[in-house]
């Protein structure tokens, strides 16, 4: 088994452990599909170099090479870090149609991604702070 496929076996848990290991908000945006204000997150304004992790799993999913301010007030990255770290799935709630982002190892929802980002691909993966950590470059 190959280290990708390997890293990739979905991590499930019970909704008392997911409760147990995230802050309310975290749990409120990862699990149960919330969205955090705009402006609010710890990483929206974010200059730090390094990988964003998923908050619930680990997975590594954004890099910051590949993040732009987009004026959103979220974190907004142009990719993933690779092509398979995250899903992307229909959403069509609060009477809009939109694609929702989750990490394809964990199912966590982290945002939505738009088809108006800037080069090289044009998308702009508009992700929750509470749904990632930093781990910094040294």
């Amino acid at each position: 088994m190959s280290e990708t496929t390997a890293r990739k076996a979905k991590v499930k848990m019970s909704e008392a452990d997911w409760r147990a290991r995230l802050s309310e908000e975290e749990y409120y945006v990862t699990r149960k599909k919330g969205t955090e204000r705009a402006f609010t997150g710890k990483y929206h304004d974010s200059k730090v170099k390094g990988r964003y992790l998923c908050k619930c799993c680990g997975e590594p999913l954004f890099h910051s090479n590949t993040k732009y301010d987009s004026g959103s007030g979220w974190p907004s990255f142009f990719k993933p870090i690779e092509e398979n770290a995250v899903e992307e799935h229909s959403d069509n709630s609060l009477f809009m149609r939109r694609t929702e982002v989750v990490c394809a190892r964990c199912d966590a929802h982290l945002g939505h991604v738009f088809p108006d980002g800037p080069r090289p691909t044009g998308l702009r993966y508009c992700i929750n702070s509470a749904a990632l950590d930093l781990d910094e470059d040294i």
